[in-house]
């Protein structure tokens, strides 16, 4: 049996549990100070694709308020951060409840970054290779510039992890990962709280093709 169908599922279990029960206090205390402080909605939910592009809903802590300009539109994310928020993403502590989405089997300790659902039609036949395998909360993209690199970059990362997924590529991720977060270090772009949104490539051959042609129905 290959790593990615027999260890990798078992290490994301023991892994994710330990590291859930070692960030029980942390989790403990931003829900209830995120909790008071978004009345009573401390997490943030949001449906994304995950593994053949099945639809879960990923779990993190809100680090942004739901503010709107007069029209009823979401105010930029900038404005929307809140101050608890860019020291919660800066030390990557709004992840945690990922975990969660790992215990269920929705996602994978290591892999590429469950994206927006609307991406899924403007990926090109070589980026939609991504989804071959369980998103991650972490991945070979996010070790090599996270959210400081451009969208083409990042996912030539996930495809090249998805064409080289092996058990030692996803223990140096993760150790990799650990001393990153205690660095601080591609936690955004300069300028942006977050990446501007994906809108297709120059290369796109999936133009104008439907999702629901790619993912697999909830």
């Amino acid at each position: 049996m290959s790593y990615q169908r027999s260890l990798k599922r078992g290490l994301d279990i023991f892994l994710a549990g330990t590291m859930l029960i070692i960030l029980l206090p942390f989790f403990l205390l931003l829900y209830v100070i995120l909790g008071i402080e978004h009345k009573g909605k401390p997490f943030f939910k949001q449906e994304r694709p995950g593994k053949n592009g099945k639809i879960f809903k990923i779990l993190k802590f809100k680090t942004m308020s739901e503010k709107v300009d007069n029209n009823g539109e979401s105010l930029p994310d900038h404005l929307r951060v809140t101050f608890l928020g860019r020291l919660i993403r800066k030390t990557s502590l709004d992840e945690i409840p990922q975990l969660i989405n790992v215990l269920k089997g929705d996602m994978s300790l290591v892999g590429p970054r469950p994206l927006l659902v609307e991406y899924l039609p403007l990926y090109d036949s070589r980026q939609i290779k991504r989804h071959n395998v369980l998103p991650g909360v972490t991945g070979w993209a996010q070790i090599n510039g996270r959210n400081t690199i451009s969208w083409e970059e990042k996912f030539e990362f996930d495809v090249w992890y998805v064409e080289n997924l092996n058990f030692w590529l996803d223990l140096k991720i993760l150790f990799i990962t650990f001393f990153n977060v205690l660095r601080g270090k591609g936690v955004s772009q300069q300028g942006h709280v977050s990446m501007g949104k994906f809108k297709g490539s120059l290369n796109n051959d999936f133009s104008g093709v439907s999702h629901k042609h790619i993912l697999i129905e909830k």
